[in-house]
């Protein structure tokens, strides 16, 4: 008995601890969100800011210059809630691969989500789509190239789960020589710096009439996956025992897939290539809340969410000219992954 008391009260003090920092983090995710408006090549006072945001909602006395307002709601506000909505979710899908692999160095791309997005894009830009069809493009080829992953890793013998890793690398290599050919092909004047520019991921231009199409399929891939993270921990503790426990594996683990592709392909039809985020974010949660998905999901989401918002504004902030934000994560997201293999051996 004395025993078993010692172990509640550890389970507690640590989802205790969980939610302390998942309160804390979710504070500096807001304050971090506020101060991003300020931010940018035209001036708004952040209690102007404040003023505009509030009167969207309830009217208020227009103290603001007309331009103040276009650069607050039109150009700085769809961008912040794109950059949000896109680090929460590859790094929801990054944690839901991982969790579900039990591989620690599964990303959101990894069975060929952001291949097939790119070459659907690429091949978008090259038929000379508008933005609304690249991104559609971008959208069904990616779900495409899950599909087919899952197909080719089903009809294998041995190990479900290392067979579709395995499947994701082949077909993505398949989809990357395909955007190689689209660029060779390209018009080198206006398609290839078009198509490059995609490919190193960027948030300019991002419109409130493209946030709220991206959030249908975001949502659709969260909210289940948040409603099943309890489920989820279930998984890892191997097929026989959660099958011992009552649960599918088989079914559950397709939906965790499922619901982490749509997460993948909306994220990246919208943004481009943003790597690193899906692969640093979940190890980075896990050092703070532990492994339980319970906390470690929600954790994952506000800590993506913060992160690509801080990088985002640096992309837009740090020189004159806009900095691909695909590239910053890179240079971000890589030595900081090495830093953890090299100094937190127990995060990997």
């Amino acid at each position: 008995m004395k025993a078993q008391s010692v172990a509640i009260i550890g389970h507690t003090s640590a989802a205790r601890r969980a939610i302390l920092w998942m309160l804390t983090l979710s504070a500096a995710l807001l304050a971090l969100f506020l101060f991003s408006f300020v931010l940018g090549r035209y001036d708004v006072p952040i209690w102007q800011v404040a003023r505009i945001l509030i009167n969207e909602i309830i009217p208020l006395d227009a103290t603001w210059a007309a331009n103040m307002r276009t650069a607050v709601i039109n150009i700085r506000l769809p961008r912040i809630a794109l950059a949000c909505m896109v680090g929460c979710c590859l790094s929801l899908a990054g944690t839901a691969y991982q969790s579900v692999f039990q591989n620690p160095m599964a990303a959101p791309d990894i069975l060929g989500a952001s291949s097939g997005a790119c070459f659907g894009a690429a091949l978008g830009i090259l038929l000379g789509m508008t933005h609304g069809g690249i991104t559609l493009m971008a959208f069904i080829l990616s779900l495409s190239t899950v599909a087919l992953v899952y197909l080719i890793g089903s009809r294998t013998r041995g190990n479900r789960s290392i067979s579709i890793l395995l499947a994701g690398v082949m077909v993505s290599s398949l989809f990357s020589a395909g955007t190689s050919y689209i660029k060779l092909v390209a018009d080198p004047s206006n398609e290839l710096p078009a198509i490059t520019y995609w490919l190193m991921g960027s948030l300019s231009g991002a419109r409130l009439n493209e946030v709220g199409a991206a959030l249908i399929p975001m949502a659709i891939g969260a909210v289940p996956l948040l409603l099943l993270r309890w489920r989820i921990n279930i998984l890892t503790l191997g097929d026989e025992e959660a099958a011992t426990l009552g649960v599918n594996t088989g079914v559950l683990r397709l939906i965790v897939i499922l619901c982490a592709t749509f997460l993948t392909a909306a994220s990246v039809a919208v943004s481009g290539m943003i790597g690193w985020v899906g692969l640093v974010i979940p190890h980075l949660s896990r050092k703070l809340v532990g492994n339980d998905c319970r906390y470690l999901l929600p954790t994952s989401m506000i800590m993506g969410a913060g992160f690509l918002l801080l990088v985002d504004n640096l992309s837009r902030n740090l020189l004159a000219t806009e900095i691909p934000i695909g590239i910053l994560t890179a240079f971000i997201g890589a030595p900081f992954f090495i830093y953890l293999m090299t100094r937190r051996r127990n995060v990997l």
